[in-house]
């Protein structure tokens, strides 16, 4: 780790989470490469979902939308359209996601904002802001997927390298879901982690106005 021990010590003093929990979703969480061949359950990939769903997003409209490749003639499509580098980490992982946004994410409306359905309205015919706002909270809510794999005791490897117009056009044809992300899922395997790269400092990435 980068950080030493009197600042983990600091840090753990401020925190409601215990060090586990800590280290499992932060300190020491990593990218994986390589996975053993444990399976995910059905039951994480439950669990994954109901924790991703509830972190929050504009007008609660949730645009994520998350296609588990399960089957072995899904997974070796997908492995078709990843780049090179993420092929071979793609084909061996226990479970991939493919997460996805909905441009149509309006036609929601009376179940994520019950309260006031008829703004729906305000979003009818305008794509570019629907798509606008699918891909601001979706990438939020892909990062919340991402520790959502992790509270669930796995290891994520997210990738945007891969033919999204392929993807689209094979699992998402006939809607309006466009791929922003996939992540490999499971157990981490032999020698799944790149040396940490550094993170910025405090004093350099914040302000205080």
């Amino acid at each position: 780790m980068s950080i030493d021990n009197a600042v983990v010590v600091n840090l753990q003093d401020e925190l409601i989470l215990d060090s586990e929990a800590t280290d499992a979703l932060f300190l020491e969480a990593r990218t994986a490469n390589t996975f053993t061949d444990e399976p995910v359950t059905e039951e994480q990939m439950r669990a994954i979902y109901e924790l991703t769903k509830m972190g929050p997003t504009a007008m609660n409209i949730q645009p994520l939308r998350v296609t588990w490749v399960r089957s072995a003639e899904a997974r070796d499509r997908l492995v078709s359209y990843m780049a090179d580098g993420n092929a071979a980490k793609t084909a061996t992982a226990p479970m991939v996601a493919i997460l996805s946004v909905d441009g149509d994410w309006h036609e929601h409306f009376p179940t994520f904002f019950p309260h006031a359905p008829e703004r729906k309205a305000m979003f009818e015919g305008k794509d570019a802001l629907r798509s606008a706002m699918a891909g601001n909270n979706g990438h939020m809510q892909a990062a919340y997927f991402i520790m959502a794999v992790r509270a669930a005791g796995l290891a994520a490897g997210p990738m945007a390298g891969f033919d999204t117009a392929a993807i689209d056009a094979d699992f998402h044809a006939g809607t309006s879901r466009k791929t922003i992300m996939v992540v490999n899922i499971g157990k981490p395997g032999e020698n799944a982690w790149l040396p940490r790269l550094p993170r910025l400092d405090y004093d350099v990435a914040t302000a205080t106005v």
